[in-house]
């Protein structure tokens, strides 16, 4: 008689309700929103308006009509139409794929200064609480950093927790552009942090910024932290989906389609942020070169030729990385499929050494920068493999365009 304990159903059954008590366990710590109806949000307001305006008699273009179609419009613009135009709809000009990253700036700082004058009112609104006081404050004291001069905001909206990119580098100029794509609990408050600096977007893309400066100070490169999506909101139920993911793909996919020049493109992808780099993995185009991936919860797929990806693909994590103890199991759309670290899977993979936990990846010094940053740069020779066989480099040759 054979035994039930053996039996291939029960593993599957254990399997599953393995995943299913610590889904539902993680998932009491998370949060549900039921959103009401609320009135149009300050970026709906500015679109709304954009699709009603004029300019010297023309209607405008539709803002999702293609980069190439749009950037057309804005060259056959004179200075001053461009002008009126980042005064008149900021926060559209600010968020709009293909209009000139140097207006976008221009845009994005001006929404900033206002939304900030706007949560500055929120927080003398005595119908608020005393809890929605101080968020308006922290909210405004946010804003009002972002739009420092000399910071690039490439896009910015306001509406519930917000999202934001920033560019470190000129992205007009980069031969090779790096995407940082963070993970969950990021969003305008948490983007940028003085403690646990490297494990925010902003330090992230910093740090990565600054190595690969340092590696090759003759490569252009720019950097951009890319918090553009809506992450989910603490390690819960929201995370153990796609949804966010799958939301959060279409707008990778349309950032990295309206970057300016040929640049090639890596994408940098932490945690969760892992996952949306997986499922927009087979949309991308062919500038993308390079996807690599740190303490990933798994990339929606069972192996590197699922992703449907001509990009390369790089795996590293470190050993005290508690992510390592999600299952690595999709069922029922709970979970994201294999370990990326896997020898099934069949990424590179890379030393993490110092990294030290989940969040460490990007903290100088570390062999996790260091491989980030030469790929970054292209020179894939000189990353360093997790192991001593250097298996992560086969079929690469020696050239950086390799």
């Amino acid at each position: 008689m054979t035994s039930f304990d053996s039996s291939p159903q029960l593993n599957v059954w254990r399997a599953l309700l393995a995943l299913a008590v610590v889904f539902v366990m993680l998932a009491t710590t998370g949060w549900t929103a039921i959103r009401s109806h609320r009135a149009e949000s300050p970026l709906q307001a500015s679109l709304s308006a954009w699709q009603r305006g004029h300019l010297d008699g023309r209607e405008l273009p539709d803002v999702d009509a293609a980069p190439s179609s749009l950037a057309a419009f804005f060259a056959s613009l004179s200075d001053g139409q461009r002008t009126g135009l980042v005064h008149r709809y900021p926060l559209v000009v600010g968020n709009m794929n293909g209009a000139p990253v140097e207006l976008r700036y221009r845009a994005n700082r001006l929404a900033l200064k206002q939304q900030s004058r706007r949560e500055r009112t929120r927080m003398r609104d005595e119908r608020l609480s005393e809890a929605g006081q101080y968020a308006a404050g922290r909210r405004m004291h946010r804003f009002a950093m972002l739009a420092v001069k000399n910071r690039q905001i490439l896009a910015f909206d306001p509406e519930g927790t917000g999202r934001v990119a920033e560019v470190f580098g000129d992205l007009d100029k980069a031969e090779r552009v790096s995407v940082v794509v963070p993970g969950v609990d990021t969003d305008l408050l948490t983007f940028q942090r003085t403690n646990r600096r490297y494990s925010a977007p902003v330090g992230m893309a910093e740090s990565l910024y600054g190595a690969e400066r340092a590696a090759s100070p003759a490569t252009r490169t720019a950097v951009i932290a890319w918090a553009d999506y809506t992450a989910p909101d603490g390690v819960g139920l929201d995370s153990a989906t796609a949804l966010r993911a799958e939301q959060g793909s279409v707008r990778l996919n349309a950032l990295v389609r309206s970057l300016p020049g040929g640049s090639t493109v890596a994408l940098v992808c932490h945690s969760y942020g892992s996952v949306v780099c997986g499922v927009a993995a087979r949309s991308l185009p062919e500038r993308v070169t390079d996807i690599a991936v740190a303490g990933s919860p798994g990339m929606r797929a069972e192996t590197v030729g699922q992703l449907r990806t001509s990009a390369r693909v790089w795996a590293m994590r470190d050993a005290d990385d508690w992510i390592q103890d999600v299952p690595y199991l999709e069922v029922g759309g709970l979970g994201h499929g294999a370990d990326p670290v896997s020898a099934e899977f069949g990424a590179r993979i890379l030393s993490a050494a110092d990294a030290e936990g989940h969040s460490g990846y990007f903290e100088p010094g570390t062999e996790s920068l260091y491989n980030f940053a030469e790929i970054g740069i292209g020179t894939y020779q000189s990353v360093r493999c997790a192991q001593a066989d250097d298996a992560c480099l086969s079929g690469l040759s020696g050239s950086t365009t390799a």
